[in-house]
């Protein structure tokens, strides 16, 4: 049987692989809701937006579930804080992402210009929701939660909605926007043509723009102003899952002092701005692959950073910080894990190849004059 600190630790790493999975796939279907209402000015445009990613959207939801099931059955400790405390944020999340199908199949529903265009809107808040509230949502995992065990080991948790919409949580809500919109730009520039595949690039551009500066702002916030989190008691990989079997320091320049004591994980924020910066490059040159390929290794590194500034913590507490979460207590049972990456090496090649086959045979644009033809598209 595989070493128990080993499967906590590949596990930890696949929870974030599913993650970036999530933010790659799903993104430029949320980045091209973001986009709608202002990069197609007329219903034929809009057809063509809602048409790009009409195909794939259901397919590319498939990341957010293993994700949420990764979490429940890898680290149940951090499923049961996560979805209670943050319970009311994860259901306007979830109402964007119902709202999303409902706009994209009533809108046609009835040929009148009000209705569309309230059904384009909808549309635009079932992109907008979702992406704002998981960067906060980030925001506030690495500010920490405002959560407790009791006596009982049950969790306690001491805030609410609006303690969640703090400053710094608001900006990693904008960094999350802002890439996600990118990822919309660059899907949506090379599955369009003509005058909608140009104004996509062009919002492609600000959406980068702000990323880097967000992410670029945020880095500095959080390294400079913000109280980071440290093990201060040693740790045996191997040993039981028990939160309150540590002792964690609250500490300036913690996070900054992350990446000094973990040289390598400073690819993470590099890959941003060379992703970013590819994607640029590759708009202005109307290479709309290249740019999604770098937009999404941008988001890859938005997430991997979060992730290596954390480390080992998954979800800190701010009320109690020797009560947060890391990947060496919050996990769930060294027999459940080996079972778990058993199924995940026999089945997530298969979700993998069957995706890429799926991507191949709707590869290509969605131009003008397809649209017309109701039967091939539906929207």
């Amino acid at each position: 049987m595989i070493d128990y600190g080993i499967l906590r630790l590949v596990w930890w790493a696949l929870l974030g692989t599913l993650l970036i999975g999530f933010a790659v796939a799903d993104g430029f279907d949320l980045g091209a809701a973001v986009l709608h209402p202002f990069v197609a000015r007329t219903d034929s445009e809009r057809r063509q937006t809602l048409n790009a990613i009409g195909p794939v959207w259901e397919g590319n939801q498939v990341w957010l579930i293993l994700g949420g099931g990764a979490i429940f059955a890898a680290f149940p400790a951090l499923y049961a804080v996560s979805f209670s405390g943050f319970y009311l944020a994860m259901f306007l999340v979830l109402l964007g992402l119902i709202l999303r199908p409902a706009a994209i199949v009533y809108r046609s529903k009835v040929e009148t210009h009000g209705w569309r265009r309230a059904w384009d809107w909808i549309f635009f808040v079932s992109g907008f929701v979702p992406a704002l509230l998981f960067g906060v949502a980030f925001g506030n995992v690495l500010l920490g939660a405002p959560f407790r065990f009791d006596d009982q080991m049950n969790i306690v948790y001491e805030g609410d909605l609006f303690g969640l919409l703090t400053p710094f949580a608001l900006l990693a809500g904008v960094v999350s926007l802002a890439m996600i919109t990118l990822q919309g730009a660059c899907w949506l520039a090379s599955k369009t043509q003509g005058q909608l595949a140009f104004r996509a690039k062009l919002g492609g551009l600000l959406a980068a723009i702000a990323l880097l500066a967000a992410f670029t702002y945020a880095g500095y916030w959080g390294s400079e102003n913000i109280e980071g989190y440290v093990l201060t008691s040693a740790v045996d990989p191997s040993a039981p899952s028990n939160p309150l079997a540590k002792t964690v320091a609250h500490e300036a320049g913690a996070w900054r002092a992350a990446y000094e004591a973990r040289p390598w994980t400073l690819a993470a924020p590099a890959a941003v701005y060379f992703g970013a910066l590819v994607a640029v490059l590759a708009l202005a040159f109307s290479a709309p692959l290249i740019a999604f390929i770098g937009s999404s290794l941008a988001t890859a590194g938005v997430i991997a950073t979060a992730g290596f500034t954390l480390f080992p913590f998954v979800l800190p507490s701010s009320i109690e910080p020797n009560h947060g979460l890391t990947l060496w207590d919050a996990s769930s049972s060294q027999r459940t894990l080996t079972l778990m990456l058993a199924v995940v090496v026999v089945f997530l090649p298969i979700v993998l190849a069957y995706t890429a086959w799926i991507y191949r045979v709707l590869r290509g644009p969605v131009s003008q004059a397809s649209v017309g033809d109701k039967d091939n598209y539906p929207y």
